[in-house]
């Protein structure tokens, strides 16, 4: 029964390059998400909708009935992951239950079973829902998981930038209140109110719907425009910054995983084996880490 656990948690999570039925697996559940994203689409289109609803709902029920034999499986298997938290069973079962990924893993059912238990429910609001789904495909891609883990390391910096954004908006929002309020009262009459104009001058969109007439409203527009091109210029910065800092590290532990290797002067079939997986969870190219270990292969012959 454990091995049977530990394959069912092999499959069902990213597979390696040397698991085809993983990877199979993955390629099938990543299209099911796609397919449902794009029948969530369709539906909204009531030309659509009229025709080929009995064929849209047949599709939802078969897609419903898929995820929720892979969110028992995932919650079965649990306990053989090594990524979760807990040292038994329960705890494990519960840490994926409230894992991000877990937690996804549920909402991508719910819209259904609300709409199938409450008839009356929204449909609107149950098919924007369903559009949760596409975070499933963190399950088969490491970027939202890069992304996030790169903000993290950067959060002092990126709490900091925030803060000047958050500042720059109430700045922009008060002064523009004071000098536009008399004059178009209906658009800009209460800072609140005044804050929609402030994002987005800050954030350079400029939908034009809103705009100050007056002489130091124009000014006030013009500093806050120049504001947001350095604020957000700032986070894109750290965040990019973040990214390669990120790259980095992985290089060391990779260089540092094959130096290791490479200490009696061969690399042995389960060493390569290792540092493959190495390479893989660290998304490296094969060419990038065939040149790394060419590399210290050579630092070591001449040592």
């Amino acid at each position: 029964m454990p091995i049977t656990k530990q394959r069912i948690a092999e499959i069902l999570n990213k597979g390696r390059h040397d698991d085809g039925l993983s990877k199979h697996v993955d390629l099938v559940l990543s299209l099911l998400i796609l397919a449902n994203l794009i029948a969530v689409c369709l539906e909204s289109v009531d030309s659509i909708a009229a025709i080929y609803g009995s064929q849209l709902l047949l599709f939802e029920m078969v897609s419903v009935t898929i995820f929720a034999i892979e969110y028992l499986l995932r919650l079965w298997s649990a306990p053989m992951q090594t990524d979760l938290g807990g040292t038994t069973h329960t705890t494990k079962r519960l840490s994926y239950m409230f894992s991000f990924t877990g937690i996804v893993d549920l909402l991508a059912l719910l819209p259904s079973f609300l709409q199938w238990l409450i008839p009356g429910a929204d449909l609107r609001w149950l098919r924007a829902l369903r559009m949760v789904r596409l975070l499933k495909l963190s399950h088969y891609s490491s970027a939202l998981e890069d992304l996030i883990s790169a903000i993290r390391e950067e959060r002092r910096a990126f709490g900091a930038a925030l803060y000047l954004l958050g500042i720059a908006l109430f700045l922009a929002s008060a002064l523009i209140y004071v000098a536009e309020n008399r004059v178009q009262p209906e658009v800009f009459s209460s800072i609140p109110e005044t804050m929609w104009w402030a994002i987005i001058t800050l954030t350079t969109v400029g939908y034009g719907d809103v705009s100050p007439v007056t002489p130091l409203g124009k000014l006030i527009g013009a500093l806050t425009a120049l504001m947001g091109v350095c604020t957000v210029a700032l986070l894109t910065g750290i965040v990019g910054n973040a990214f390669a800092n990120q790259l980095e590290r992985r290089k060391a532990i990779f260089e540092a995983e094959v130096d290791q290797a490479l200490a009696d002067g061969v690399i042995t079939s389960d060493e390569a084996a290792h540092i493959d997986r190495i390479r893989q969870e660290f998304n490296l190219s094969e060419e990038h880490a065939r040149a790394i270990i060419m590399s210290l292969t050579e630092r070591h012959k001449k040592q």
